[in-house]
């Protein structure tokens, strides 16, 4: 169970949290709404450790105080984010992305294992294995996302606006596998501005305004509340389509006379005009590109022989950042030095450019000389 109680977060003197209390237990979707600014994103980098600003309060999973500990320590602790834009390796493969999720020591005991669940929650994860993930589509890459946040074996979930930039056919596929995510027991932190179908997965929902909480209680209660609905729904969204009114019959003669029979139309899908479905040709696409590329290399020497690992070359450089990360300093304070004197005269630097002539100029002085009524003397003014 994630508890948070009294969590507050400032940037400097600005406000983004303000005694924020959220809990959230295993096998359960809770939903945080609220307006852009609000302190949702900031709720949730609190909890995952990456939240560049101050941090007070208690956060607690299972028990383990997380307000200390760093972000891979959190990932070991059961808690895992999917961030805003994805964050997924575009230039690694699906199953290489996958792989990275499985890099904290709580996900390699079982990794198999909760690789088979990933595949099994999103099956083109398994079918899409060896592409590059750049060439995937935005929904496809949010499964990839996801899956890979699962790799790591958490016990809570969260998620940062899953459904931004999918279209409502995607968006509403995304919301059915976060319902299949509850049933393997992980319970789901979602921050979304899509309430209208968060809200009909969740449980339970928070709303966040001017970095408060300022209500909570069951996704039932939140759609059948007035200000919500207002809010984040749409007035006379809780008013259903067969209670309202149905339009009366024209009384004019004429209107009964004949009825215009609407022309059926037949749509046949993309697939079917194809004879393949559009995602075997992107893929099919990608892994001729890959071929083409892989012939106009030049051929590796005999002393060159073992190919580049990239996902070795990712963790490589993942590792570095981290190392270094950690080695910066919290104040860097300038180092004062002493110049040092050299006994021998440094070279001077020969210039053959003419030095530069500096031109200085003085303002005018105006002296003015009146002569004297009725004498033939002057005088300065």
């Amino acid at each position: 169970m994630l508890e948070m109680k009294d969590v507050s977060v400032r940037y400097g003197q600005h406000r983004a949290l303000e005694n924020a209390s959220v809990h959230v237990s295993k096998g359960e979707i809770v939903v945080i709404l609220g307006a852009n600014g609000a302190g949702k994103s900031t709720l949730l980098k609190a909890a995952s450790g990456i939240c560049e600003g101050s941090v007070q309060g208690s956060i607690r999973l299972d028990g383990t105080d997380l307000v200390q500990l760093s972000a891979n320590r959190i990932v070991d602790a059961g808690l895992a984010l999917v961030p805003e834009g994805r964050g997924v390796f575009p230039d690694l493969t699906v199953a290489e992305n996958l792989t990275l999720g499985a890099y904290s020591e709580r996900a390699r005991e079982h990794e198999d294992l909760t690789l088979d669940r990933v595949h099994t929650l999103f099956p083109k994860l398994r079918e899409r294995g060896r592409q590059i993930v750049r060439t995937m589509s935005g929904g496809e890459q949010q499964m990839v996302a996801i899956g890979r946040a699962m790799m790591s074996n958490p016990s809570i979930l969260t998620l940062d606006e899953p459904s931004l930039g999918l279209s409502p056919l995607l968006s509403k596929e995304l919301f059915q596998n976060l319902s299949k995510v509850r049933e393997l027991g992980i319970g789901v932190l979602m921050v979304e501005q899509n309430a209208k179908q968060s809200l009909a997965i969740a449980d339970r929902c928070y709303l966040i305004e001017n970095a408060r909480v300022v209500h909570e209680g069951t996704a039932a209660d939140m759609i059948r509340d007035p200000a919500v609905q207002a809010a984040y729904l749409g007035a006379g969204s809780s008013t259903p389509p067969a209670a309202q009114p149905e339009p009366e019959p024209l009384d004019a003669p004429e209107a009964a006379t004949f009825a215009i029979k609407p022309r059926s139309r037949q749509t046949q899908s993309a697939d079917t005009i194809l004879g393949r479905s559009v995602a075997d040709l992107v893929a099919s696409a990608s892994r001729q590109s890959r071929d083409e590329t892989a012939q106009q290399r030049p051929k590796a020497t005999a002393t060159a022989q073992v190919p580049t690992d990239r996902l070795a070359a990712t963790m490589a450089e993942i590792e570095r950042a981290a190392q270094k990360a950690r080695n910066r300093p919290r104040t860097a304070a300038p180092a004062r030095t002493t110049p040092v004197v050299s006994a021998t005269p440094a070279p001077q630097r020969r210039d053959d450019t003419p030095p530069p002539v500096i031109e200085v100029y003085r303002a005018p002085r105006v002296e003015v000389y009146r002569r004297r009524p009725g004498g033939s003397e002057f005088e300065r003014s």
